[in-house]
């Protein structure tokens, strides 16, 4: 080729790896002004149809859903801080990544949905009042989630079969990260089934809850509030007991892994 040709293809060359390095990876259904403009014009209870949604990404954050159908939708990294999503329709959404802070799944239907390292703090270690993501009453059952919960309010949630450990179990990095419902309301939760290996609920409200054959290996328990919860059939090997208020619980007798706990004998009976 040319010398002429080769200086003039280089800045041909170098504009068009840019293009291709710029250009958006991901493009969803909707734009979020469509969305806004959608749920904006829908009345009280019409219910709009999103279910099978591609919505990756979009920056929804203080939108009012109106009860939205959003069934199988990917919402992965979407911005939902501050969003009403009560009484929506997630089953089986993927919920990865998104924005969580403030926002509200009040009596939602998550059934089956993915929830996995969402962003529910402005702080590194989520310890921020005020900004978890409300579940009151919201229907988890096998949901797969994983991140930090902490002061989040759950209670009334039919939570049965969720996963909430990682997803390995070497028994060192799981300490250091973790899930983590410190100070959270669990109260009348139904978490009957659920993995919570190496799951921290220290100070956490579990009045009332429902933790038949639940996995609780490696949970922190310290402090966390248990009195009248059924821990039928649940596996409390290596759980920490430390200040836990077993007060009126049913089913220790049938609990397992008692032996390896710790802090057994500082538990409030």
């Amino acid at each position: 080729m040319p010398s002429f040709l080769r200086s003039a293809s280089l800045p041909l060359l170098a504009s068009g790896l840019f293009a291709l390095m710029a250009a958006p990876s991901h493009a969803a259904d909707f734009t979020a002004r469509q969305i806004t403009e959608q749920l904006y014009k829908a009345a009280a209870g019409a219910s709009i149809d999103f279910s099978g949604r591609d919505l990756e990404g979009l920056d929804l954050a203080g939108l009012a859903f109106k009860k939205a159908r959003l069934s199988e939708a990917n919402l992965f990294g979407a911005d939902l801080s501050g969003a009403d999503l009560s009484d929506t329709d997630l089953r089986s959404a993927k919920l990865d990544r998104i924005n969580a802070i403030g926002t509200r799944f009040d009596r939602a239907n998550l059934a089956g949905a993915s929830l996995l390292r969402p962003t529910t703090a402005t702080t590194f270690d989520g310890s921020s009042t005020g900004e978890a993501p409300s579940f009151i009453g919201a229907d988890l059952t096998k949901v797969r989630m994983f991140g930090v919960f902490i002061g989040g309010n759950f209670s009334g949630a039919k939570m049965a079969g969720v996963t909430l450990a990682p997803a390995n179990d070497s028994g060192f990095i799981e300490v250091l990260w973790r899930s983590r419902l410190d100070s959270a309301d669990m109260s009348g939760t139904d978490l009957s089934g659920a993995n919570l290996t190496h799951v921290s609920f220290r100070f956490a409200n579990l009045k009332g809850a429902n933790l038949a054959g639940a996995k609780l290996k490696n949970a922190d328990l310290s402090h966390a509030d248990l009195t009248g919860a059924n821990l039928a059939g649940a596996d409390l090997s290596h759980a920490d007991l430390d200040s836990a208020k077993l007060t009126g619980v049913t089913g220790l007798d049938t609990a397992s892994g008692l032996d390896s706990a710790r802090n057994r004998d500082k538990a409030i009976n």
